[in-house]
């Protein structure tokens, strides 16, 4: 009686905390029920008030809104915290597959790189996406095949290319690990719950975001390197003067003998036609003063292809200083003719600052303007080398650079000690909270480049997860009819015990804030086919027994006794089996294996602890036991 009095105790025990670690979970559920019903109105008044906007521009709204509410109301975020996390196959969402461009890293850390270097770069970076060795690797031996010294290009003339090689290996996978770092800052600061961000091979990073709707938006915030730079604009009398070599250069190449200087009045009488032939360049870049004053140019949009491959022609580079280069605004201004135009600065390619110093930014929209801009408040030695350059560069303009576009060129009117500063000529407030996240979570050290993207939306996976739910009430309906049938009044308690199991189930992924999948169903289904194997191998045993003529709790105790062993090796061989899918596998494998482990530990429970306390139970009580 004591021993049923313990396994009493200790199957209610499980029953009430597998009970209680589900209850977030059912609160969640009747949360988002009740925040979609105050949300209906929401989708009518909408619907009325802004007929312009798309049926999926406004679900998305909608969903928005619940998903703030939810996340920023107190006792509906406690819930959400706790409940059983779904994955992105179920709650909807984005899956990507992202690539760090260590090429691009490499092309960074080298010194003084030619031709020769690139050609070997590229040839490099197209092998590593065939093998699963790494740029640096495949670099090295490249230059190695054609007689050349890694120290022509990185490191220094005494340490050998074994050395080198170790420490840009070293500095790759640094890359690799920061960009993993950085992405998930920013989306923790964007707000994503529940996302899965782990390292795939050598570069690649596998991110999955449950919930988001804003695909273009997400990928911003993602790819976007958050390179901040600070460069001085050159002033008139520097860049006209080599704006105006760099026309003649273009001019020559194409066939015109003699050019007239393009700010003066005599390019007036020329026609539109004369003027694009004798002036390429100013015909693509049109000063923004024609007398000089201002170095700036606006380009139309559709000709920015066409003055970047000017840029890249021989007799361009040429006549340019190396140490300048032309960047254009973020953000373009729409012309009187309906076209779209960037300015474009002439600016030092060297900066006179990094955003390395930034430690806050803030969105904010500026009281004077009505605009958004992005405050920055830099580190103590940023604030003692921003205060030098501001001082010793007043009446200069400074474009502030972010992943080589300029949102604002103000021009310096003081000295500024305090290490603030600010970014204007942001779109909207969205764009400037981004760049508030990527400006906090700090710069990718490499680019990242998405290689597979996977959209699965809300309504498919409320679709998966009814299906799921249909596959296992069937699946145990199924189960449930066969041990009623072939065992009777056993099969009943077995039935009972398949419930507990799943119950368990549900109740240890609840504990563990481990995240339900598709796979994971499909484990749960598996785990109730085989939770009654357990079952059927007692019951075929206590079978035996009673017909050697044992009595009903000789015959059950000799089942439990003798079948055990088989049982314990059975589901032994199937949980290092999840083992192993669980660690060498992916995430659809993993989910699987997960349930499937934690469903043949439960099921164990049911099958020697719950169902052999229901037959104590009947025992003591004198009933007769059934096993068909």
């Amino acid at each position: 009686m004591k021993e049923i009095r313990f396994r009493l105790f200790l199957v209610i025990g499980a029953i009430a905390l597998s009970l209680y670690l589900l209850y977030p979970t059912y609160q969640d559920y009747k949360n988002n029920v009740d925040v979609s019903e105050k949300l209906v109105h929401m989708e009518d008044s909408l619907k009325k008030s802004a007929p312009n906007l798309t049926p999926t521009e406004i679900r998305e709204l909608i969903t928005s809104k619940k998903d703030s509410i939810l996340a920023n109301t107190p006792e509906f975020r406690s819930a959400r915290e706790k409940r059983i996390k779904l994955g992105l196959d179920l709650q909807g969402g984005m899956y990507l597959v992202m690539e760090v461009n260590t090429a691009k890293l490499l092309e960074r850390l080298a010194k003084d790189p030619d031709e020769q270097f690139f050609e070997i770069l590229k040839q490099a970076e197209a092998e590593s996406q065939l093998s699963d060795e790494n740029v640096v690797t495949i670099l090295a031996r490249l230059m190695q095949e054609k007689n050349i010294r890694l120290s022509r290009y990185f490191g220094t003339i005494r340490e050998d290319d074994s050395q080198i090689i170790s420490r840009l290996q070293e500095q790759e996978s640094d890359a690799v690990t920061r960009a993993i770092e950085i992405i998930r800052n920013r989306v923790d600061q964007y707000g994503v719950s529940e996302p899965n961000i782990q390292k795939q091979g050598s570069r690649r990073i596998v991110i999955e975001l449950p919930g988001v709707a804003r695909e273009e938006e997400a990928k911003r915030l993602l790819q976007g390197r958050a390179l901040l730079e600070f460069k001085l604009v050159k002033d008139a009398d520097f860049a006209i003067p080599i704006m105006n070599r760099i026309d003649e250069a273009l001019a020559k190449s194409l066939g015109v003998d003699s050019v007239q200087t393009a700010s003066t009045d005599t390019t007036k009488q020329l026609t539109e036609e004369e003027f694009a032939k004798q002036h390429p360049f100013f015909a693509v870049a049109r000063l923004a003063d024609p007398q000089g004053r201002i170095p700036d140019a606006y380009v139309k949009e559709s000709d920015k292809p066409k003055l970047n491959a000017y840029l890249q022609r021989e007799e361009v580079k040429k006549v340019m200083p190396d140490n300048v280069e032309f960047l254009f605004d973020a953000k373009p201004i729409v012309g009187d003719d309906g076209e779209k135009y960037y300015r474009m600065y002439m600016v030092n390619k060297t900066p006179e600052l990094t955003g390395g110093v930034i430690v806050d930014a803030q969105a904010n929209i500026d009281p004077t303007t009505s605009a958004p801009v992005v405050s920055m408040q830099m580190n103590a030695e940023g604030a003692r080398e921003w205060a030098r350059i501001t001082g010793s560069n007043i009446g200069k303009r400074c474009a502030i650079v972010l992943d080589g576009v300029v949102y604002s060129a103000p021009v310096i009117q003081s000295k500024i000690p305090s290490g603030n500063s600010q970014i204007s000529g942001i779109p909207n407030l969205d764009e400037a909270k981004l760049l508030e996240i990527v400006l906090k979570a700090g710069a990718l050290p490499a680019p990242v480049e998405i290689i597979e993207q996977r959209t699965v939306g809300p309504s498919l996976g409320q679709d998966s997860i009814r299906q799921g739910f249909n596959s296992l009430w069937l699946g145990y309906t199924l189960v449930a009819i066969f041990m009623i049938f072939y065992y009777r009044k056993a099969g009943t308690l077995a039935d009972i015990g398949l419930i507990v199991t799943v119950l368990l189930i549900l109740g240890v992924l609840a504990g563990f804030q481990a995240t339900l999948t598709l796979p994971g169903i499909a484990g749960i289904v598996l785990t109730m086919g085989m939770a009654v194997d357990a079952n059927v191998i007692i019951y075929e045993r206590i079978r035996e027994e009673l017909n050697t003529g044992k009595t009903a709790r000789a015959a059950v105790d000799a089942g439990y006794r003798n079948s055990f062993s088989a049982i314990i090796d059975s589901n032994i061989t199937t949980f290092f089996t999840g083992i192993i899918l669980y660690q060498f596998g992916s995430g659809p494998i993993q989910g699987f294996a997960l349930t499937l482990m934690i469903g043949i530990l439960t099921s164990l429970f049911s099958a020697l602890i719950v169902v052999r306390m229901m037959f104590d139970y009947m025992l003591n009580k004198g009933q007769k036991i059934n096993i068909g």
